[in-house]
């Protein structure tokens, strides 16, 4: 099903729209509203995706039991373009691993900007980091290390280039930014391809669309911070009292992983959260089965 739904989104052209909201007031977390698109004849996940500018996977979390290649014309699918800030500094960069979204923090405090990103496969993970800007490349060209080429002559048979230059061929895109963490092997880029983004299909660089990446290039400067974090839960105490839960499904290690039920790991701040007396327990063990990826009020 994954050579399928590849060859399906690589008949797509990108297309590209910023989802920029203003920062929630002081002691709130909540951005954004749900919209709702209606399914007309020829839609298909990635067309829709690609419309709103989210990733393909959270769009498939969002709408559980939905086609995706072959929706149902007439069918109402939630777009999840509502969801709680990740529990971090508002700065810089910020890429929730489970979320595969990239938060952007604009330098006039007011703004914030989201993107979906293509991330580490299964075997190869963008590892969680807190880092920085280290160069910025326009036109970078790629040096595929050896297990690349490796793998790359055994899964296709083909033989990777020592060097890929800039130019059509070129997998980093025309923008890419090198990350100080550890040896400088990962990068913030673009593409060359018309699929991948809001996906695990990277061999730990972040991927983003063309237009964004350009977009985001042209905003940082050497030394911005860069955070990777891993928060399948956000929560969050609204200024007007309500508690919101927001579930992501873990990201699976093995491939054995992926078919099985994933149970979500909860830290003690989590538990001590839902364990309020003015918590709903059903809203909040539901919220924990379905892992939707939507922000959910569990108030009594």
């Amino acid at each position: 099903m994954r050579i399928v739904l590849l060859f399906i989104l690589s008949l797509t052209p990108a297309i590209s729209m910023a989802n920029v909201y203003t920062l929630p007031e002081k002691g709130s977390r909540l951005i954004g509203e749900i919209q709702e698109h209606l399914v007309e004849k020829g839609d298909y996940f990635q067309t829709i995706s690609k419309q709103y500018n989210v990733g393909i996977l959270e769009l498939m979390e969002s709408n559980p039991g939905v086609d995706p290649f072959l929706p149902t014309p007439g069918t109402k699918l939630v777009i999840p373009t509502q969801m709680l800030l990740p529990d971090v500094p508002r700065e810089g960069i910020v890429l929730n691993l489970p979320e595969l979204r990239l938060y952007y923090f604009a330098k006039n405090g007011k703004d914030v900007h989201v993107f979906p990103v293509g991330i580490g496969r299964i075997g190869r993970e963008t590892p969680e980091m807190v880092t920085r800007i280290k160069s910025r490349i326009p036109n970078p060209s790629w040096t595929p290390p050896a297990s690349i080429r490796k793998e790359h002559l055994e899964e296709r048979g083909e033989v990777l280039p020592r060097v890929v230059q800039p130019g059509p061929d070129n997998p980093l895109g025309k923008y890419a930014m090198q990350l100080s963490y550890g040896d400088g092997s990962y990068l913030i880029h673009g593409t060359n391809k018309d699929f991948g983004i809001g996906m695990r299909v990277s061999s730990g660089c972040v991927r983003l669309n063309p237009d964004d990446i350009e977009w985001l290039f042209n905003q940082t400067k050497y030394g911005d911070p860069v955070r990777v974090i891993n928060q399948t839960v956000k929560i969050s105490t609204e200024p007007d009292g309500r508690h919101i839960i927001e579930v992501h499904s873990a990201l699976s290690k093995t491939e054995l992983e992926m078919q099985q039920e994933k149970v979500v790991s909860m830290s003690s701040e989590i538990v001590k959260f839902i364990s309020q007396d003015d918590i709903d327990s059903f809203k909040a063990n539901d919220a924990l089965l379905t892992q939707n990826g939507l922000p959910v009020d569990i108030r009594l």
